[in-house]
């Protein structure tokens, strides 16, 4: 007990650093992996990742990841542009990654195996200098 008491700051301590060590990993939207966009474009090319883009029809118009499939957020369930062979790595993005986020809950749900975020969205990608294209 003695030790507690003589320790208690570095106890404290401890404990302040792993809670802030453990923060940034919680919901990170259901068990889904954050990606960058540099490990994002390493995935399409040696892994045949798809791309899949959870935003609004007119959001995507305006610009997103080139070959990106476009399927809303409150349109993936029951959605026919997702890959059918579900060992494919699916990375969603959107423009910031929160919708991403939330609906890679929803594609675990549908049985695909590995899904993966776009850390930071459209908005990553772009910083990142890579290519963007729009839709008339």
């Amino acid at each position: 007990m003695n030790f507690l008491v003589d320790n208690w700051i570095w106890l404290l301590t401890a404990a302040a650093s792993g809670t802030a060590l453990l923060l940034p990993n919680l919901g990170k939207g259901g068990g889904a992996d954050a990606v960058t966009p540099g490990a994002a474009v390493q995935m399409m090319n040696r892994e045949k990742a798809v791309v899949v883009d959870v935003s609004e029809p007119e959001e995507h118009a305006a610009g997103h990841i080139k070959g990106a499939r476009n399927i809303p957020l409150g349109q993936l369930e029951g959605a026919k542009g997702l890959p059918t062979n579900k060992a494919l790595p699916v990375v969603l993005a959107c423009a910031t990654g929160a919708r991403a986020r939330r609906a890679a809950a929803v594609v675990r749900k549908l049985g695909h195996e590995r899904v993966h975020v776009l850390e930071g969205g459209l908005a990553a990608w772009r910083e990142a200098g890579l290519p963007v294209e729009k839709t008339a």
